[in-house]
């Protein structure tokens, strides 16, 4: 009799804490009092602001064309390259002094800045020492695209890059096939860089309030981790018939041992 309140005891037990409820796998929920679907305004987004190593697109535009070929580099290195390799050519990256190198200007420091003030400040330079107000100067500043990494419980861990303005959270994790059953969507940690260092952050994406967090929306450098659910290292399985397999695997042991026992 013992033995059978035992087993009814594990199964129990088994049935209730291995199995990932629903509401650990659904992102975005509601708050299921509110009748009506809750209308979000969008934050402001804080802008961007440029870190080391980062690799910035710059080109120039004006009706002197001779002046303009001069600050539109096109690298010799890889004439057929494309995407991302040309942009490592052609790119003006962020030194460890916080500066990028142009020709005939030098050295300009941009650490901390965004890129409308990056065009700003080259707008100035070129106009007061290079180009008159008359040439119709045309300066574009971008980022070569956004790069993250995404690491953990998601089905295509790895580096990406994505070549827009802006990502959300939600999107980087579909270009990675989605996290796993195994993780946990209410706990995903976010690893941003700033000028002074690193800080860690983190996101419930189970929450529709998660559009509103500063971290929804993935800046350049961006380590995402998605963590496990407890039932991972659990070991009971993540679904209904992944428990009864291993309670009924549990539950054979656990006769024959006592068969044994009576035996001997």
């Amino acid at each position: 009799m013992r033995l059978y309140y035992f087993i009814l005891f594990i199964t129990l037990f088994s049935f209730t804490s291995s199995c990932i409820p629903i509401k650990k796998l659904t992102y975005l929920q509601e708050n299921p009092y509110e009748s009506d679907t809750i209308t979000f305004l969008r934050k402001k987004q804080e802008p961007y602001r440029l870190q080391v190593n980062d690799l910035l697109s710059i080109r120039i535009k004006a009706l002197d064309q001779e002046k303009v070929g001069i600050f539109n580099p096109i690298s010799d290195a890889s004439p057929n390259a494309t995407g991302e390799e040309k942009l490592y050519y052609d790119g003006f990256v962020v030194n460890d002094q916080g500066q990028i190198r142009m020709p005939l200007i030098g050295y300009i420091d941009v650490l901390g800045n965004t890129v409308d003030e990056v065009r700003e400040k080259l707008e100035k330079i070129l106009l007061e020492d290079y180009f008159r107000e008359e040439s119709n100067l045309y300066v574009t500043v971008k980022l070569a695209g956004i790069r993250y990494t995404i690491n953990g419980e998601i089905n295509s861990p790895g580096s990406n890059i994505i070549y827009r303005d802006q990502l959300s959270i939600m999107e980087a994790i579909a270009n990675s096939g989605d996290i796993a059953i195994t993780g946990d969507r209410s706990d995903v940690t976010i690893i941003r860089q700033y000028p002074s260092g690193q800080r860690v952050h983190r996101i419930d994406l189970t929450k529709l309030d998660a559009m509103n967090s500063p971290y929804y929306y993935v800046k350049p450098n961006d380590l995402i981790l998605i963590n496990p659910l407890p039932q991972k290292s659990w070991g009971t399985g993540t679904t209904g018939l992944d428990s009864f397999r291993t309670i009924a695997t549990i539950i054979g042991a656990i006769s024959t041992t006592a068969l044994l026992i009576r035996r001997l």
